[in-house]
């Protein structure tokens, strides 16, 4: 099978979603314990889903800004390494960025904040444009040939 043919596999997909979609929660949950868990007595789902947690009028609100644009950028290298190409990371990332807007439905309500959406859509850029430009530079590689050939 070379390498251009896709075979329709809804499984793999379903798999690759939820594999991006903990990962991105993971890195996350990283960034966050880095940046606000540091800032406050105890970290909690809101700094994840309320929308009303980004803000740009406190440091601690500075600070989840800072842990969702740089989860996108360890999203892009999370798609690099799952999706593996270019053309299917913008996909991926808008499917990861709309659970994420229900997750945040679901837990807070309607995010009626502009500076949640600015973040967001900011984060849903950098994620695909970062990850396809890494796709693309994988994909661009030489491939390299064995100098070891059979005589004839």
């Amino acid at each position: 099978m070379f390498y251009g043919t896709v075979v329709w596999d809804p499984w793999l997909i379903v798999a690759q979603i939820v594999c991006i979609q903990c990962l991105y929660y993971i890195t996350l949950g990283v960034f966050m314990g880095v940046f606000v868990g540091t800032r406050v007595s105890k970290l909690s789902l809101v700094y994840f889903f309320d929308f009303a947690t980004v803000t740009l009028s406190t440091v601690t609100g500075w600070c989840v800004i800072a842990s969702f644009i740089l989860s996108s950028v360890a999203g892009a290298g999370i798609l690099l390494y799952l999706i593996e190409r270019a053309k299917k990371c913008l996909d991926f990332a808008a499917t990861l960025y709309i659970i994420h807007l229900f997750i945040c439905i679901l837990y807070g309500g309607w995010p009626s904040s502009i500076t949640w959406w600015v973040v967001n859509g900011t984060g849903l850029a950098v994620m695909a444009l970062l990850g396809e430009y890494l796709c693309i530079q994988r994909e661009l590689r030489e491939i390299p040939i064995s100098r070891l050939r059979s005589s004839v």
